[in-house]
């Protein structure tokens, strides 16, 4: 590492840190040349592969521009974007792969997109899922329909019988 003061080509570590909820290290350094301190920050990265073949970096604000989109008119705020979007790169990360394909970003966004808003998942999903017809959207809607009535109402025969009669 390069002192930023004078260029020595060395450095030392005074005191590292983890920062960003353990997503990255936080480092102290001094120079011994010219005994300044300065701080750097190692993140590991993430690469996202699209559908060209070209690579660019990860970014939590794309996730959440994206996400943005499908939750417009919906009762969704800016910290809930920002939480999802973290959801997402742990999940991405945790998979241990340093390139991830745009399309599985996409398809990692729906999990905790549906537990957020129910209409922006379906929003988000018809593009990522490829909706093609009325039918695709009223499946997705019966597989939200049933796992509602299975965290819901276990065991409330009134409310589900009200739902099947609509």
């Amino acid at each position: 590492m390069h002192c930023p003061f004078c260029r020595h080509p060395d450095s030392r570590v005074v005191d590292s840190r983890t920062s960003d909820d353990g997503s990255s290290i936080r480092r102290r350094r001094q120079c011994p040349q010219c005994n300044r301190r300065f701080t750097t920050v190692e993140t590991a990265s993430l690469s996202v592969v699209k559908r060209s073949g070209a690579t660019e970096p990860f970014s939590r604000e794309k996730i959440a521009n994206g996400v943005r989109k499908a939750c417009q008119g919906r009762p969704v705020s800016e910290d809930d974007l920002a939480l999802l979007a973290q959801k997402v790169e742990e999940t991405l990360r945790s998979a241990g792969s340093a390139e991830i394909d745009a399309y599985e970003i996409g398809l990692a966004i729906l999990g905790p997109l549906r537990e957020l808003d129910e209409v922006a998942y379906l929003r988000f999903a018809s593009v990522y899922q490829a909706f093609e017809s009325l039918e695709d959207f009223e499946a997705a809607i019966t597989v939200l329909r049933a796992e509602r009535e299975e965290r819901d109402g276990q065991g409330d025969e009134t409310g589900s019988d009200a739902a099947s009669t609509e």
